[in-house]
């Protein structure tokens, strides 16, 4: 069985000042790089470095950005066969000015992650027989996600959400359709109203999730751990604490090594351990898809740091 990401597909140019222009004004650069990104490749990315049976289905522009990305994809372990080349619209770009506080000015261009539509659906729908999971992001049309949601949920295939970047509407029918969803701090308080910062405001904003009809619903608070919200429980699961040099995918890591966890039997409390370790270990790199950690060094970690660690239940 394999895990399926139906998502968007970047490429980011990055360049970093000293500090970030003013409106009209031209300044010299320090360096500039470009590296492979988007949610749902990231996601993609994540699952296959830890050696799950991986597809990605979305699209790119007829350019040399889009022959880039799927070398990327392709070069961890993503199957790419049902990734689409539109040739009437560019690849997926995010033009990124970072300055020497870690402050950023971003400008992205959806591109053909923009034209996703019902024939992706569709595509989608072939291989949903053989898959154990479906992963969705907000990168691409809302009615895509929903249309992708509603077609793994007829014939049995989970759905795991990740609401990002964060919106302040989400149609009803998408919440029945979630099994997992899994916002961040921001993304859950777009959706609910109001702030999450911590522990108990996400353990509110879970349970609110849960009665809008998502299955499970997963609060990721970084540093602080995440919180489960299940039809029996809610339980914390505490943050790996580690040295981060860069969060960008961290959450997308999370993902990755919760819907791994899965699709190896374990559960949902093993699942969340797995995706805070992944997140943790993400965090320690520069970079998206070049922090994601490999199988080896994912269970070395698991290994030191005890999977077993005792999780600290709410009722």
């Amino acid at each position: 069985m394999t895990v399926i990401v139906f998502g968007s597909i970047n490429i980011d140019l990055v360049a970093t000042v000293s500090r970030l222009p003013l409106p009209g004004e031209t300044l010299l650069g320090r360096d500039f790089f470009q590296a492979p990104g988007g949610k749902g490749a990231n996601q993609a990315v994540a699952l296959a470095r830890l050696g799950i049976p991986t597809q990605m289905v979305g699209r790119i522009g007829a350019d040399n950005f889009g022959a880039q990305l799927v070398k990327s994809l392709q070069a961890s372990g993503v199957q790419t066969e049902n990734v689409f080349v539109d040739e009437t619209v560019s690849s997926g770009v995010a033009a990124i000015a970072v300055d020497d506080a870690g402050e950023n000015q971003i400008i992205v261009i959806p591109g053909a992650n923009g034209c996703v539509n019902q024939d992706d659906v569709e595509r989608l729908s072939r291989l949903l027989p053989q898959a154990s999971a479906l992963l969705l992001q907000f990168e691409i049309p809302m009615s895509a996600v929903v249309a992708a949601a509603r077609a793994a949920t007829e014939v049995g295939v989970r759905v795991i959400l990740d609401p990002a970047p964060a919106q302040s509407y989400v149609p009803d029918e998408l919440y029945q359709l979630v099994d997992i969803i899994t916002p961040n701090e921001l993304e859950a308080s777009q959706l609910v109203g109001f702030s999450v910062t911590g522990a108990e405001s996400a353990k509110k904003a879970a349970l609110q999730l849960r009665q809008r009809g998502v299955k499970n619903a997963i609060v990721k608070l970084g540093a602080q751990g995440v919180v489960c919200a299940t039809s029996n429980e809610t339980f914390f699961v505490p943050a790996y604490p580690v040295d981060a040099v860069d969060t960008v995918a961290a959450g997308d890591a999370f993902n990755g090594g919760l819907a791994a966890a899965l699709s190896e039997g374990l559960s949902l409390h093993q699942a969340a351990i797995w995706g805070a370790a992944a997140g943790a270990l993400a965090a320690t790199k520069p970079g998206a898809q070049p922090s994601l950690p490999d199988r080896t060094t994912f269970d070395a970690f698991l290994k030191e740091r005890g999977m077993m660690r005792r999780l600290k239940c709410e009722g």
